[in-house]
């Protein structure tokens, strides 16, 4: 990961963050949740965190995303994960999306991680 970008507003970023929850919500991510941990971190502002009912719905929810990124310009520095399925990480700088299969999620538990950020409600 790279440093933040500098030049953009916090509004800016929340709008981004509310627009990506959208384009998942549109594809039928489930139990999304997108915190703010800019305070907490130095390398990302945000985390958005959804659930994939399979692998194919995982990575039909990251061509998706990619797609909309690229149309709207957002930066996109990496995926990981996206020929297996069980967590992708898409990493746009400042805003990382992890999509999961529901065990994976449960089991490396990011929302206990950053348990004390706060959340960004929805689209």
């Amino acid at each position: 990961m790279t440093e933040k970008s500098s030049d953009r507003t916090d509004t800016d970023y929340r709008t981004t963050v509310k627009r990506m929850l959208g384009w998942l919500q549109e594809k039928q991510a489930e139990d999304m949740v997108a915190l703010d941990i800019q305070a907490m971190n130095s390398v990302t502002d945000g985390v958005i965190v959804a659930s994939a009912a399979n692998v194919r719905h995982a990575q039909a929810l990251t061509d998706w995303l990619m797609e909309k990124l690229s149309e709207n310009k957002i930066e996109l520095l990496g995926i990981e994960g996206y020929r297996s399925g069980t967590w992708v990480l898409i990493d746009c700088n400042d805003i990382v999306v992890h999509i999961f299969q529901k065990d994976y999620r449960q089991f490396y538990n990011l929302e206990g991680l950053w348990r004390d950020a706060e959340r960004i409600e929805g689209a």
